[in-house]
């Protein structure tokens, strides 16, 4: 029942031969490849495994027309090379011979990064909460700097509103949860905006779970996959990471706002947008999979989208949420 688009079958992500790829990235980078050219998994963009004649390994990265801007994706850019050059660890796109780091063919931009691997963690013991507590303060004095023109500002009445506009105007859900669902969203919205009135907002990564930091021994945690980068609260960039509900993650907000404050002041107000904006969260995931179903015709992560039980599913979680935005009561700790 998606009427948003019909899925373009002849976006340019579909017609990427190896050998395109091959001389593109090397005529972008001025360098010999071999001939490894691996496609990777990606639910948006096309990602492929290079390899430089000189044994480096590459990534290189073909942005979904449409997405994103270039200005957009400039300025996520731009972040990264400038953490990478405060020695913050981030994998940041390679100059190519041109001196830009965003590559263009036809309608499509495309980037290279250094291949870096590591390994995810999806429980993190005391010490690491200190270490990614630090890593994410330094990265907000980063990010704090100066604004990024182009990004989405992540606030109910904007970000959200959008993709709940977006969803609405697809026609995907069945005729009888409409207003259901556009009852519980702008209840959620009327409720949760005047909680982000005066909250800072600064360029964050926006999307900080556990599989977008890895790991490797001897080195610190990285951040990858600023995809989502965005204008937001800095507390955007740790509530992911936390093993439930903010009322019973005390410890871990503690530990983790131990290692942020040595190198930033946090605002301790702004941890009660924790579930707000787990709330929004859940609107997020679901724009994203009908802009998934406009693209391509299906969703790749919820096979079931568009379905009378996934949109019931949605509005009780929508509702079981605001209960829990409305019941919040102040905790001891740091919740205020």
């Amino acid at each position: 029942m998606n009427t948003l688009a019909p899925p373009d079958n002849r976006s340019p992500l579909r017609d990427l031969p190896p050998d395109t790829v091959l001389n593109l990235v090397e005529d972008a980078l001025g360098i010999s490849c071999s001939n490894l050219c691996r496609p990777l998994n990606s639910y948006i963009n096309r990602v492929f495994e290079l390899q430089g004649r000189n044994g480096d390994g590459l990534i290189a990265k073909f942005y979904r027309p449409g997405r994103w801007t270039r200005a957009a994706l400039q300025d996520e850019h731009d972040l990264l090379l400038e953490l990478a050059g405060e020695e913050i660890p981030v994998i940041a796109p390679l100059r190519l011979a041109n001196g830009a780091t965003l590559g263009q063919l036809g309608e499509m931009s495309f980037a290279v990064f250094p291949r870096k691997g590591g390994r995810s963690f999806d429980e993190y013991n005391d010490v690491q909460w200190l270490e990614l507590g630090r890593l994410i303060g330094r990265t907000h004095l980063v990010g704090a700097r100066r604004p990024a023109e182009n990004r989405v500002t992540m606030a109910p009445e904007r970000s959200t509103r959008e993709q709940i506009n977006y969803i609405l105007a697809g026609n995907l859900i069945p005729p009888d949860l409409v207003a259901p669902f556009k009852a519980i969203t702008d209840r959620l919205i009327s409720e949760i905006s005047p909680l982000f009135q005066d909250s800072e907002r600064i360029r964050i990564h926006g999307d900080c779970h556990f599989s977008n930091l890895i790991y490797r021994p001897g080195e610190s945690f990285s951040l990858i996959a600023l995809d989502d980068m965005s204008m937001g609260p800095p507390v955007q960039d740790f509530w992911m990471l936390l093993p439930g509900y903010a009322a019973d993650s005390l410890v871990e907000i503690d530990l983790f706002l131990e290692g942020y404050e040595t190198f930033r002041d946090f605002d301790h107000r702004s941890l009660r947008l924790i579930e707000p904006l787990r709330a929004m969260r859940y609107i997020h995931y679901t724009a994203w999979c009908a802009h998934q179903v406009a693209e391509d015709g299906f969703s790749h992560v919820a096979p079931h989208f568009g379905t009378s039980e996934y949109w019931r599913q949605e509005i009780d979680d929508l509702t079981e949420q605001l209960e829990r935005i409305m019941d919040m009561t102040p905790p001891s700790g740091n919740l205020l």
